[in-house]
């Protein structure tokens, strides 16, 4: 393989600590499930990959696992470490481990990692035989409507499209086939459609995830821009008592290392 498609993508998105624990929560709150599907053990050692604040880091320590988070944003690290936990500055698509944990988990990351095969070498590393591989992420069709919109506005201010949507979401079929060329048997996988309300309306939304995009215009058109994709998603994803709905839809998968 050449050096090039072994080479880690370069980040596209910037987060804040403050602006995600009040305009992201809703991420957390809602990855339950995944946690139940984890089903972490006493005494396991376990990864968190993409850990963020350590929101659900800190759920799985709970149950008496060894959890170590890791992420790429260092502001997030710190919050993390905040409470008490254990974190590392790691790129997903290049683990620095190799047979150490037992699962590894993963919540709302594995869709800005645009190197799914990297990153799935790289748990497959880090995983010990019979080791799983649980998580949630954006699922093909996930912000449709959202990504479109900012496409449209995008391409009428003459910006890079290639920020438009910087995600990795794939269907069903075509993860379980990365999963399983990777070295994994996969023990359930589905798509997950999630319409979830926004305390912090679509402004809060596209500021937060978005913010890669917007961040290339400068004022006032950014304001602008912002204003005309609101415009745009307001018949399909506001109602008539002004809730805004972003369009998620969610893959949700369990995988062992079998080789």
């Amino acid at each position: 393989m050449s050096t090039v498609a072994m080479t880690p993508p370069k980040p596209v998105q910037r987060w804040q600590a403050d602006d995600y624990a009040v305009k992201g929560r809703f991420v957390s709150e809602l990855a339950r499930p995944v946690v139940d599907l984890l089903a972490p053990r006493k005494g396991e050692r376990i990864l968190d990959l993409g850990c963020g604040d350590g929101v659900l880091t800190e759920a799985i320590a709970a149950y008496g696992a060894d959890v170590l988070g890791v992420d790429l944003s260092e502001e997030l690290l710190s919050a993390t470490a905040a409470k008490g936990l254990k974190v590392q500055k790691v790129d997903g698509h290049a683990l620095p481990f190799a047979d150490e944990f037992d699962a590894v988990f993963t919540n709302a990351a594995l869709h800005w990692m645009r190197r799914p095969e990297l990153v799935i070498a790289s748990i497959h590393r880090a995983l010990r035989s019979r080791g799983r591989f649980v998580g949630e992420f954006g699922g093909h069709g996930n912000v449709a409507a959202i990504a479109t919109a900012m496409r449209a506005v995008g391409a009428l201010h003459g910006g890079d499209l290639d920020k438009v949507a910087p995600w990795f979401f794939p269907s069903v079929a075509e993860y379980s086939r990365l999963l399983e060329q990777g070295g994994f048997a996969v023990r359930s996988i589905m798509l997950v459609p999630r319409p979830t309300p926004l305390d912090i309306g679509m402004k809060g939304w596209l500021e937060t995830f978005g913010r890669s995009f917007f961040e290339q215009f400068e004022e006032p058109e950014r304001a602008q821009v912002f204003a005309e994709v609101i415009e745009l998603l307001r018949p399909s994803l506001c109602d008539t008592d002004g809730v805004w709905t972003a369009d998620h839809i969610r893959l949700r998968f369990a995988a062992e290392r079998v080789v």
